[in-house]
């Protein structure tokens, strides 16, 4: 919610910029540019990019001035360590220690370091309180898991002395190449080089040195070297100078994939799925990627402009083989992305040309640090990474469904107002958002007495129908006396402070406010009280929380946020941690509402806008302040399947466009589009016209509703999902190349999805005027029509689907049981104890399978057992339910609960034709005395439509082990 900054400057003043807007601005105004660096604008990004210019240039005859010592050389326990030597231009010798570490998981971690700044031996000026080291901390918020060293791991006997080799991976298939002069690194998997590091030669650890001053009068700012100087010590942009007080210590390297034309991931970004190159030329960008979270008012599209949040990974794939790297850095970073095609080399196993793609990143302090990733699939990289950074949270049943939100509600009448005209238009929904106006005067964890008198009693209605409340709870707390939160933090010595070690005061929403600092541990004990209920007076279990502004957002800041220099707990400088700061918030919040009342334990729900790596065990996400446009509908696509294969499935995009009044027509077709995001919610800027479903004429209002039921209908499908990707790591929304990863026509497609494992395959319409769907089918498997089952069927085509405005287009794969729940209700909290009804499309083959998970939906009581995870599989005309569950001590409690929920439909698609005359099937029962029947119908169709039989109420429980025979 970066909204219009104009909220919080006092009328008189936004009278007069409104007038001066009113001369000088025309429509549709976007990204202000002149807030935001250009890479030519930031020094460290200039720099290293002059380096490779320089390289390549050079050619044959340049030489990486970065060795590896072989006599530092040490291998033990998976573990290899050594020094790696820099040579200046003035010969000076810069030691960096060197730590290669091969995981039992696959993954290699490699760490550069500067023995300088690890001992303290260096120099701070401004007399900064600044920490000496370079920042090594970012691991502590990101990391949870998956650093276990290998135990398989050994050196190469192979006697090469130019080179040390290290066998590692399943079965000693992966090995690392280290060359020691000049250091490059090259990993191979079955022999072929997958991913080079330093093989372009674009390493650059920028060492401590002493600043040089000048003698009065001399303006020289260029070094014996040549090096330019003028961005070393400080730097200003928009009137704001960085005093740089370490000097200049950027990082950079590059990162090779030989064979590899497709590269993806790095979110956040506003641009296509497959990334794009970023040294100009027709259809690429100028600039590198830019990862700095950042407040980006009304950001543009097809840009590699940096966003709120930021997930330094990056997946390149190709056919049947896919790897990957992280770069665990936290400070501001770039990535410039080149394709190259040469003639086939002897490392490639085909033939003819091939393209590599060679990236370039480039963080502004830190160490090196980056793990490295051999596939070969898609999902071994979302499974490897997971286990590092932690797979995501399974939330709460009501966080998958429908969230109703705009800036604002305005009273708490209003709030039980729209309530009731949901239920009276029979429109379901299970969450309604509060945005920053029910806080008195702009004050956290309080509430407007005028607006909102009575927030017990609203939560209380919303209660009635098993509906939430979120509401938001933002960083910066109002600086002002007597507000009994500004008091304590400043007591307490719990804000960010300025460069001098005084408690930041910068602008955002409340005007003058101070930052928490949940870096500091005794920040995070004290945010948690918070939101007890004794504090947060008002608030009922039924209320969750929305962190915005996490960037975090300082409207009077360089670049809307915070000065880089800066200092937080442990003397860490901004510029060290800015990237991670927004999950520190979320972390704290998460660690909150587990406690909000001793021995209630409910699952947390959190909304942040800023995001790193590892934001995903705790949050959902979604893309920011987009606009009612089709373009920004059709970019919402690509930006949530980046974050799913990015580790951050819990992905959304406001729905209807924050910025502006969507059409009829478009505001249709987006919610037709945002069933399928993860995170599912209607929001829209104070400014805009009311468009609650509810209030949009015919016959657009009846599609909606039918539009929002249909995700009510797939919530079983969509809650399994969810439940894959908290013990996996998968994507819950997945692109084509994931899905079938072989076929090169599929790579760069990102305008449909599939729905986990579920078969199901959508094309949502974003564009205006639209009535048909070319939906692309990579396998030559049946597909059906998901309303009446009209079959696609021809790999490596698109084919054409209807799209009336009724309609979003929807394939079901053939092969899969997809399971439903059919009866319409007010909320999911009201489905919980609904009937199932099971789709059977069948394959070739004439099988099928699925799975289902079924839990509480708010408890943790599922690690201790209380579940149901059943797989169904249709074979040999037979229908059977198997246990994947795992028997714990409250399983027998649970299935006992569960004991009256049954199936009461099964729908096979595409039934052999004998079945026509069948009247009945057998269900066998787990427990039952003897078999009993069920009818079947059996429906011919013509006209390319498959045939189906209904099974009515085999009546079997969810929780069994049973058959249904045919």
């Amino acid at each position: 919610m970066a909204r219009s900054k104009l909220a919080s400057v006092p009328w008189t003043v936004l009278l007069s910029l409104v007038i001066l807007f009113g001369c000088l601005v025309v429509p549709g105004v976007t990204v202000k540019h002149e807030n935001f660096k250009k890479c030519s604008q930031s020094g460290f990004c200039k720099r290293n990019r002059a380096l490779a210019d320089d390289v390549s240039a050079k050619g044959s005859s340049w030489s990486s001035p970065y060795e590896l010592d072989p006599s530092s050389i040490e291998f033990k326990d998976a573990q290899l360590q050594g020094m790696v030597i820099k040579t200046t231009s003035a010969n000076e010798k810069v030691r960096l220690p060197l730590t290669v570490s091969f995981l039992e998981s696959g993954a290699a971690r490699v760490v550069l370091d500067e023995e300088k700044r690890m001992k303290g031996e260096i120099e701070i000026r401004h007399n900064s309180k600044a920490r000496k080291e370079r920042y090594n901390e970012a691991e502590k918020w990101a990391l949870v898991g998956g650093l276990e060293l290998s135990k398989s791991a050994t050196l190469n006997s192979d006697t090469d002395t130019g080179y040390t080799k290290v066998l590692y991976g399943p079965d000693n298939k992966f090995q690392a190449i280290i060359r020691h002069a000049p250091f490059d690194v090259e990993f191979q998997r079955d022999g072929e080089t997958h991913v080079q590091l330093n093989n372009k030669g674009y390493l650059n650890l920028e060492h401590w040195r002493p600043k040089v001053e000048a003698a009065e009068g001399d303006s020289q700012q260029v070094s014996e070297s040549q090096e330019d100087e003028s961005t070393w010590w400080e730097e200003t942009f928009g009137g704001n100078t960085d005093s740089k007080p370490r000097g200049p210590e950027s990082v950079g390297l590059d990162i090779s994939f030989p064979g590899y034309s497709h590269v993806f991931g790095i979110p956040e970004h506003a641009d296509s799925l497959s990334l794009k190159e970023t040294r100009g030329g027709s259809g690429n960008h100028e600039d590198p990627y830019r990862l700095y979270n950042s407040d980006v008012f009304e950001y543009e599209l097809n840009s590699p402009m940096t966003l709120y949040g930021a997930i330094p990974l990056m997946q390149a794939h190709r056919q049947g083989s896919t790897v990957g790297v992280f770069w665990l850095n936290a400070a501001e970073t770039w990535v410039d992305i080149v394709k190259s095609t040469s003639s086939a080399n002897p490392l490639s196993l085909g033939v003819g040309s091939k393209t590599t793609t060679e990236s370039h990143w480039f963080s502004e302090s830190g160490q090196i640090d980056l793990f490295v990733f051999l596939g070969p699939s898609p999902q071994d990289i979302s499974k490897t990474y997971g286990g590092l950074t932690g797979y995501t949270q399974l939330p709460q049943h009501f966080a998958i469904a429908y969230h109703q939100c705009r800036w604002n509600y305005v009273t708490d009448e209003d709030v039980k107002e729209v309530d009731a005209k949901f239920d009276k238009y029979q429109i379901p929904y299970d969450v309604i958002w509060l945005d920053l106006e029910y806080t008195d005067d702009r004050k956290y964890f309080t509430w407007d007495p005028l607006t909102f008198p009575n927030p017990k009693g609203m939560n209380e209605q919303l209660d009635d129908s098993e509906r939430k409340l979120v509401v938001l709870i933002d960083p910066h707390i109002k600086n002002q006396d007597k507000f009994f939160v500004s008091e304590e933090l400043k007591s307490k010595d719990l804000g960010t402070k300025n460069k001098d070690g005084e408690l930041y005061d910068g602008w955002c929403w409340p005007g003058s406010s101070n930052w928490v600092d949940c870096f500091n541990p005794e920040a995070i004990k004290w945010w948690k009280t918070l939101f007890k209920y004794d504090r947060f007076k008002g608030t009922l279990p039924n209320v969750f929380i929305w962190n915005d502004m996490n960037e975090p957002s300082v409207f009077n800041g360089p670049e809307t946020t915070m000065p880089k220099d800066n200092l937080h707990f442990g003397n860490w400088e901004h510029r060290d941690i800015h990237n991670v700061n927004g999950i520190t918030l979320v972390n704290a919040t998460y660690q909150a509402m587990l406690e909000r009342k001793k021995g209630e334990v409910r699952r947390p729900f959190i909304l942040t806008r800023s995001y790193y790596a590892g934001a995903q065990r705790m949050s959902a996400m979604w893309t920011g302040d987009n606009q009612a446009t089709w373009e920004h509908l059709a970019a919402s696509l690509p930006m949530v399947l980046n974050n799913g294969i990015a580790g951050f499935p819990f992905a959304g995009a406001d729905v209807g466009g924050f910025f502006h009044n969507p059409s009829k027509e478009l505001l249709t077709r987006w919610y037709q589009a945002g069933i399928w995001y993860p995170f599912f919610r209607a929001h829209a800027h104070i400014d805009t016209r009311r468009r609650e479903p509810y209030l949009i004429s015919e016959p657009y209002r009846s599609i909606i509703a039918q539009t929002l039921r249909m995700r009510y209908q797939l919530l079983p499908a969509w809650y399994t999902a969810f439940h894959e990707a908290s013990v996996n790591g998968m994507p819950i929304v997945r692109p084509q190349y994931y899905v079938h990863p072989s076929d090169e026509q599929g790579f760069a497609i990102d305008d449909q999805l599939y729905l986990a494992a579920t078969g199901l395959l959508t094309k949502p319409v974003v564009s205006e005027g639209t009535t048909t769907a070319d939906v692309y089918i990579s396998d030559d498997e049946k597909y059906y029509d998901y309303y009446d089952y009209t079959v696609y069927q021809g790999a490596g085509k698109r084919h054409t689907v209807p799209a009336p405005m009724e309609r979003v287009p929807l394939l079901m794969q053939g092969g899969h049981v997809i399971p439903r729940k059919d009866r319409p209700r007010r909320s999911s909290g009201l489905m919980r104890w609904d009937p199932y009804t099971f789709v059977i499309t069948l394959d070739k083959n004439g099988n099928a399978d699925g799975t289902l998970y079924v839990d509480d939906g708010e408890t943790f009581d599922y690690e201790s057992g209380a579940y149901i995870h059943r797989r169904f599989l249709f074979r040999e005309s037979t229908l059977s339910s198997e246990d994947l569950g795992t028997q714990g001590p409250k399983t027998p409690g649970y299935l006992k609960a569960m004991a009256d929920v049954r199936v009461e439909k099964v729908v096979v698609v595409d039934p052999p034709n004998e079945w026509q005359s069948k009247t009945s099937v057998t269900v066998i029962e787990e427990g039952a005395k003897e078999a009993t029947s069920a009818r079947i119908e059996y429906h011919a169709q013509q006209d390319g439509k498959a045939s189906y039989a209904v099974v009515k109420n085999p009546n079997v429980g969810i929780g069994k082990t049973w058959k249904i025979e045919f």
